[in-house]
C-alpha cells in the first residue's frame, strides 16, 4: 500500500451510516454462520453457561437435618438464601448488596480492559439469542437460504420449517422458565407437582411469563434488545478509552478497500477486498468497518470472517482484530503495539473489587450464628411496684440462625440488687433460660425491678448478655434503665 495512499485514509471512528430514518422499518437480520477461534469461543461459553443455568437448581448439598438439601435455593416461604456452604437471612441482606457492588465494579473492569466483552460472550441475551439462531439454521438453513425462505410466498414447506422452529422456540422458552422457577423450591418436588398438576398457580404462570420473555426476546426481537432496550450501550462510552482492547478494524491498512484480482500488486489499494463477510456474520447487522459503535458487542465474529477471507487471499491474519484505538492506525501488520492492561482506571477498578470481596469475606468468616435485639418499653418508661422498687420491661428477641433447638441464659450487668424475670404463658422465669426452636425467631419479656435505694438515676446503661449453652458464643446489647430523677 503506497505512503500517499495511507495519508488520504480516513479511518476516524465515526458511525458514517448516514441519512438513516430513526423510525425506518427494521430489516431482520439473518447471520451468516462463521467459523474460528471465536466462535469455537462463543459455542464453548453458550455451553457452560447454559449447563450451570439449566443443572444448578439440582445440584444437592447436605445441610444437615432441618435444613433443605438444595445446593442454590432462594426459599421464600423460610426467608433464606442457601447458595453451598452460605446461608444468609434477611437481615443479611447486605452481602447481596456487596455482590451487586462486585458484580458492576467487575463488568467496569471487564469493559476498560476488553469493552463489551460480557455482551458478546456471557450476556443471557446473547446466549439465548444465539441458541435460537442455531436452532433456526439447522431448520431453515444458513444465511442466503433463511433470506431466499423470507422473501419465498408461503407454502406448505416453508410453514411446516416455520412451524417447526417456533415450536422448539417455545419448548426452550418454556424450559428456561421451569429451570427458573426451579431455584425458588424443591426441584425434583415442584418437577412432580408441575408434572401432575398440583403446583401452585404462581409457578405455572412464572414459567408462562418468563418462556413468552424467552421467545420474545431471544426469538423475535434479538438485536433490538440489546440496542433499544439494555442500557449498557450507552453507559460503556465512560468506561472505554484509548488503551481498550476491543473489536477494530485497521483502516490505515484496509482502504481504500476495493476488489481485487489475483496476481495484482496491493500497492495502489488496500487489503480490504469489500466482501462484506464482517458484515455478514455480525449478529447486529453492523459495519465494523465504520468504527467502534453503540451497536458492537464485541463477539468477534467479524473476525473469523476476515480471518478466513486473508486466508485465501494469502494476506495476514488481523485486518480486523481486538486492537486499541490508537492501534488501528498501524499500518504493518507485523507490527503491534504494546497494551497495557494495568494502568490507572484498571488499578482502581481492581481495588475497589478487591476490598469489597475483603470487606465481604471478613464478615462472612466471623458471622453469628445468633442473633440478638433488645427493644425497650417506652410505655409506660417504668413502673413503681408497690414495695417502692423500679421495674423496667424489655422485649428481647433471639434469632437462632442454627438447624437445631438452642437453649440462650440472659444475664444482667450494670445494675446492683436487681431482679430480673422472663414472663412467659406461666410463672416467672427466673433462671433467664429460653429455647428457641431450629432456623427461628422467639420474642419473650424481660422483667427488671431495682430497690428505689438502689436505682442509679433517670438513666443507667446496662448490658443484655445472651449466651447459647450449647456452643457458648454470646451475643451482648446495651440499652438502658430508666428511673425516676432524684
Amino acid at each position: 500500500m503506497s505512503k500517499s495512499a495511507v495519508e488520504n485514509v480516513d479511518v476516524s471512528p465515526v458511525n458514517k451510516k448516514e441519512n438513516r430514518a430513526m423510525f425506518e422499518k427494521r430489516e431482520k437480520i439473518q447471520p451468516k454462520k462463521a467459523r474460528g477461534d471465536f466462535r469455537r469461543l462463543k459455542w464453548i461459553i453458550m455451553g457452560a453457561t447454559l449447563a450451570v443455568y439449566y443443572m444448578t437448581p439440582w445440584i444437592r448439598w447436605d445441610r444437615g437435618v432441618n435444613a433443605p438439601d438444595q445446593a442454590v435455593l432462594v426459599d421464600l416461604a423460610r426467608e433464606r438464601f442457601y447458595f453451598f456452604f452460605i446461608e444468609i437471612w434477611p437481615q443479611e441482606v447486605y452481602y447481596i448488596t456487596g455482590l451487586l457492588i462486585m458484580a458492576a465494579v467487575a463488568l467496569f473492569l471487564v469493559t476498560a480492559l476488553f469493552g463489551r466483552a460480557w455482551c458478546g460472550y456471557s450476556c443471557p441475551q446473547t446466549v439465548w439469542t444465539d441458541l435460537f439462531i442455531y436452532v433456526e439454521r439447522l431448520i431453515e438453513g444458513d444465511r442466503n437460504a433463511r433470506l431466499k425462505l423470507d422473501k419465498a410466498p408461503m407454502s406448505g414447506s416453508k410453514f411446516g420449517k416455520r412451524l417447526l422452529k417456533h415450536s422448539i422456540w417455545i419448548v426452550i422458552g418454556v424450559l428456561t422458565g421451569g429451570a427458573w422457577v426451579f431455584y425458588f423450591a424443591d426441584a425434583p418436588t415442584l418437577l412432580k407437582e408441575l408434572v401432575t398438576l398440583e403446583a401452585a398457580t404462581i409457578a405455572y404462570s412464572s414459567i408462562a411469563v418468563l418462556a413468552a420473555a424467552t421467545y420474545v426476546f431471544g426469538g423475535l426481537m434479538r438485536e433490538q434488545v440489546c440496542t433499544y432496550m439494555c442500557p449498557w450501550p450507552r453507559l460503556q462510552g465512560a468506561m472505554v478509552g484509548d488503551e481498550t482492547l476491543t473489536v477494530t478494524y485497521h483502516g490505515a491498512r484496509g482502504e481504500p478497500r476495493g476488489p481485487h484480482k489475483k496476481g495484482t500488486s496491493w500497492e495502489d489499494g488496500g487489503h480490504c477486498i469489500d466482501c462484506n463477510q464482517c458484515v455478514a456474520v455480525c449478529p447486529m447487522g453492523i459495519d465494523i468497518r465504520d468504527g467502534l459503535q453503540m451497536e458492537c458487542i464485541t463477539c468477534a465474529l467479524c473476525i473469523d470472517a476476515c480471518n478466513d477471507v486473508m486466508d485465501k487471499v494469502d494476506l495476514p491474519r488481523g485486518l480486523i482484530s481486538y486492537d486499541t484505538y490508537t492501534g488501528q492506525f498501524v499500518t504493518d501488520p507485523n507490527k503491534k503495539l504494546k497494551v497495557r492492561l494495568i494502568r490507572p482506571r484498571t488499578i482502581i477498578y481492581g481495588l475497589i473489587l478487591a476490598l469489597v470481596g475483603a470487606i465481604m469475606l471478613v464478615t462472612m468468616l466471623n458471622r453469628s450464628i445468633l442473633d440478638v435485639n433488645v427493644i425497650r418499653d417506652r410505655n409506660p418508661l417504668f413502673v413503681t411496684l408497690s414495695d417502692g422498687s423500679i421495674r423496667n420491661g424489655y422485649t428481647v428477641k433471639i434469632l437462632n440462625k442454627t438447624h437445631e433447638a438452642r437453649h440462650y441464659k440472659i444475664d444482667i450487668q450494670g445494675l446492683n440488687n436487681a431482679q430480673s424475670w422472663l414472663q412467659v404463658d406461666g410463672p416467672r422465669n427466673h433462671a433467664l433460660t429460653v429455647t428457641v426452636p431450629e432456623d427461628a425467631l422467639s420474642s419473650v419479656k424481660l422483667f427488671i425491678s431495682v430497690p428505689s435505694a438502689d436505682v442509679p438515676g433517670k438513666t443507667q446503661d446496662i448490658d443484655v448478655i445472651v449466651t447459647d449453652m450449647e456452643s457458648a458464643e454470646t451475643e451482648t446489647q446495651t440499652t438502658s434503665f430508666k428511673g425516676p430523677d432524684k
